[in-house]
Formats: structure tokens, C-alpha cells, sequence
């Protein structure tokens, strides 16, 4: 603590040269801080942008070689038979998942009917009873599927509001007859998504990197009215909700595991989770790979400040070699005044690396507020920013501190004058 005090009140004597000797420590660390968090922000979007409404869910469906299988124009494999509630059982024991459902999926180009009025482009889903919870969807009017209408096949529908809006403009929804394949459902909810999501486009690639499946509406019936749209049965899709979005394509990749060992498929015929995360990791790297180039020559600014502090160091060593010498006479080892003028240096690059914390969080701000980039400041990057500065206190501190050691107490006395 001695130690500590003098090298303040060193610092306090000096404060014009001890500023400048701190600017390279503060250009250093402020640059990385903005830096990183510009990375943290950007990955953060890249995620989100991909992920959406942050349900967490993962579809897990059956591939042919290297591209989902479109049971409207291709035939079931065989072996695949429904899946069971033991089987989803043993999917949500998985560590990754945190609930499960499965459902049939199927894009309705004309055959979902108000009237006269047809919703083109539509989805239509089969699916069970614990679907909204996975997708993030609530019931904003109507209600929500029950184990009668599972169990009992009846036909109702939930749709969304996209639906509401495109087949019924003009009419109130619920209670209202759809026909769908010439069947007949009766609408019974209007859902939305919990959280309303809508990726940030900037350019073209971004509009294919990130658009998800948006169609002109979704309408759900029950699971086990599938067969009487379609008239046979087909596999279901599997979704996945994991227990928070790091662990999605792990929990997508073990319950395709789960569902390929179960049924013993061939090589060529398998059940893949989707690649949602894996797409983010790879524009993340992609973003990485540049953006740890301008970190180390931000790096640099710290060198020079490094540089800066072996010099004014060398000077104060100059300056105090009467005071060196007299300590010395006095008993002082060689280790006293090598840890004393460390701790000099440690704290000069620590005040400094603490106002370079300051400037970078402030410098975040205004390049989040100035060019509409997303910043994530993170703590660990706050931490390692006075750790390094502390780092090059000590290390560049350690010539002057062992010079000023190495002096000879006689000779430091007669240099009093």
C-alpha cells in the first residue's frame, strides 16, 4: 500500500507527463474495447437475425441425401412409422431439450378456401398439442387445441393473424367454416408469435442469408386430421425447443441421432436437425476473421504505450537516483526498490488502462449511435482490458525497476547533487 501511494503521489507530481505517457495505454485499450464490443453486437444480430422470435426451436426432418424430403411429391420411406409418446418421451430427456413436438407441414398453394377467397401461399401444419408452446406462439382470441379434439379428430383450425387479415378481412374469424382439401374446419383461436421478430435487411444477401419462412398465412389442424386431408399417412417433422440457444444444433443433432438409431435408416435416407446456428457460426467466423485483425493492430497502440512507459520509467529512475541511493544507505535490498518502482509503473498503466475502459465503452456509444451498428459491451473484455494493462506495467516496467535495483548506493550518493 506504501508502494501504491508514492506511485500516485509520483503520478500526481507529474500530471501532464504522466497523462501522456498513459495516452498509448488509453488509444490501446479504448480501440479493443469498441472493437470487441462491435464483434459481441454484431455476432448478436447475426444469431438473432437468424433465429428470430428466440423460441430456440430446432426442426428435425428427414433428408434424402443432402435435401429435405417434400412428402407432397415424394414418396415415404419405408420403416418410418409414427412417432409415439414414448419415443418423444425419450427426445425431451435429452440435456439440450427442453420440450418437444411433432408435426406435418405442408405448403398450400390453393387448397385452403374462405368462401371464394383462397390463401395462396399459405402453410398449412398438423400438428400436436404442444406445438405453440415450442414456436413461441399464444392464442390471441378463440382457444387452443384439447385432448378431445387430438384424441376425437375433430376438425377445427387455429390460424394467424396473416390468415385472419388475408381470408377474412372483413369478417370475424372464430367460428367461421374453412374448407381445406374440401374438408371442412371450423376456426376455433387467432395465434400470434409472443415476441414480433423481423431481421434487419441491409442489402440482398442479407435478405437470403436471413429470410426464414414467411408465407401469406399459417392454419393449424390437429396431427391426427392429417390423414383425413391427405388421405394417407406420411413421417412427421420434429421440432425441438432447447434449453437456450447455445445448445440448439447440439439438441437438434442428438434427437436426429436419437430418430435415425430408433429406426435404423439407411445412409442415404436420415433424419437431419436444421443448420440454423451452424449458418450463424459460420458468418460469425467470417466476421471474426476480419475483425480480429483490427484488435491486434489496436494491439499496437498498446505497444507504443508500453514503449512510452520504459521511458518516462528511465527518466524517473534518472531523476531519483540521490533518493535511490539514500534508501539503499539505509538498508534497502535490491527487491524493495524493484518492487517499488513496479508497482509505480503497474499503477501508472492500470489509471490508465481503467480511463481507456472509460473511453471505449463511451467510443461504443457513439459508433452504435453514429453508423446503427449493434454493440455488446461484455464484461470479460472490461476485465482483460485492466489485466493487460496491469501486464504492461509490469513487463515494461521491469527494465527501469531492475536498473533502478542494480544502482550502487555510493555512486547514487554522489549523484546528489
Amino acid at each position: 500500500m506504501e508502494d501504491i501511494k508514492l506511485a500516485l503521489r509520483g503520478i500526481w507530481s507529474h500530471k501532464l507527463r504522466s497523462v501522456l505517457t498513459m495516452l498509448g495505454i488509453i488509444i490501446g485499450i479504448a480501440s479493443i474495447i469498441a472493437i470487441v464490443s462491435t464483434i459481441n453486437g454484431t455476432n448478436e444480430q447475426i444469431k438473432k437475425n437468424l433465429i428470430g422470435d428466440g423460441s430456440n426451436a430446432v426442426k428435425v426432418s428427414l433428408y434424402n441425401q443432402d435435401y429435405e424430403m417434400d412428402f407432397s411429391v415424394q414418396k415415404a420411406p419405408e420403416g418410418v412409422a409414427y412417432i409415439g409418446d414414448n419415443l418423444l418421451q425419450k427426445i425431451e430427456n435429452l440435456d439440450e431439450v427442453e420440450t418437444a413436438c411433432t408435426y406435418h407441414n405442408r405448403t398450400a398453394y390453393s387448397n385452403i378456401f374462405y368462401q371464394n377467397t383462397s390463401l395462396a401461399g399459405g402453410t398449412l401444419i398438423g400438428s400436436d398439442m404442444d406445438y405453440l408452446e415450442v414456436y413461441n406462439y399464444e392464442v390471441l382470441k378463440g382457444r387452443a387445441f384439447s385432448e378431445d379434439d387430438m384424441t376425437q379428430r375433430k376438425k377445427v383450425a387455429i390460424i394467424d393473424e396473416n390468415t385472419a387479415e388475408n381470408i377474412f378481412p372483413n369478417a370475424i374469424a372464430i367460428g367461421k367454416i374453412i374448407e381445406i382439401e374440401k374438408e371442412p374446419f371450423t376456426v376455433i383461436g387467432i395465434m400470434s408469435k409472443k415476441e414480433e421478430f423481423a431481421p434487419t435487411i441491409n442489402s440482398i444477401q442479407d435478405y437470403y442469408t436471413y429470410n426464414t419462412d414467411y408465407t401469406s398465412g399459417t392454419v393449424l389442424i390437429p396431427d391426427s386430421c392429417w390423414p383425413t386431408v391427405y388421405q394417407f399417412d406420411e413421417p412427421q417433422f420434429v421440432a425441438v425447443k432447447a434449453v437456450n440457444t447455445d445448445n440448439m444444433t447440439a439438441a437438434g443433432n442428438k434427437t436426429a441421432e436419437l430418430l435415425n438409431n430408433y429406426y435404423h435408416l439407411d445412409a442415404d435416407t436420415v433424419y437431419k436437425g436444421s443448420s440454423v446456428m451452424e449458418q450463424a457460426k459460420q458468418i460469425q467466423a467470417l466476421s471474426d476473421s476480419t475483425n480480429k485483425q483490427l484488435v491486434w493492430i489496436a494491439a499496437i497502440s498498446l505497444l507504443v504505450g508500453g514503449i512510452g512507459v520504459v521511458n518516462i520509467m528511465l527518466v524517473s529512475v534518472t531523476e531519483r537516483t540521490p533518493e535511490i541511493g539514500l534508501k539503499k544507505a539505509l538498508g534497502a535490498v535490491n527487491s524493495r526498490i524493484l518492487v517499488q518502482f513496479l508497482v509505480e509503473a503497474a499503477v501508472l498503466t492500470s489509471l490508465g488502462g481503467i480511463l481507456g475502459v472509460g473511453a471505449g465503452m463511451l467510443l461504443s456509444v457513439i459508433i452504435g449511435n453514429v453508423s446503427d451498428v449493434p454493440i455488446l459491451i461484455s464484461p470479460w473484455s472490461i476485465l482483460l482490458s485492466v489485466g493487460v494493462s496491469v501486464g504492461i506495467g509490469l513487463v515494461f516496467g521491469l527494465l527501469p525497476a531492475i536498473k533502478a535495483s542494480r544502482l550502487d548506493p555510493i555512486v547514487a550518493l554522489q549523484r546528489r547533487d
